[in-house]
């Protein structure tokens, strides 16, 4: 049975958010998208449908339009943790969505996790 990757990231971000759903607890979640020139996260509370905190390499103040590397990543990861902070957030579950955890997920959450937010 041929997949496309489409379906195939279709599915993977399915699985990952219904394993989070199970165990969340009411508890936040850290939102991963990546696309093709841009990576942005979300703060997210699902019980109220709320985005508490966002970060994004669109934003020009940190100097990254139209980026999408690892430094990128990695300087969004940091925003969002000190936007979190600002909050009062400290832990939430981290939803990579259908991207594998590695490269500029992982560098994102590295710098999430080196700025104080626990997942």
């Amino acid at each position: 049975m041929a997949r496309t990757r489409r379906h195939q990231f279709i599915r993977r971000r399915l699985r990952v958010r219904n394993r989070l759903r199970k165990r969340a607890n009411a508890r936040l979640r850290l939102s991963v998208h990546r696309s093709s020139k841009n990576i942005s996260a979300q703060i997210i509370d699902d019980t109220r449908g709320v985005t508490l905190a966002a970060a994004s390499s669109l934003e020009k103040d940190l100097g990254f339009v139209g980026k999408n590397n690892r430094e990128a990543a990695a300087r969004v990861g940091a925003v969002i943790a000190e936007r979190a902070r600002a909050v009062g957030i400290d832990a939430c579950y981290f939803d990579r969505g259908g991207f594998l955890f590695h490269g500029k997920i992982k560098a994102l959450a590295d710098a999430a996790r080196e700025g104080g937010l626990k997942f």
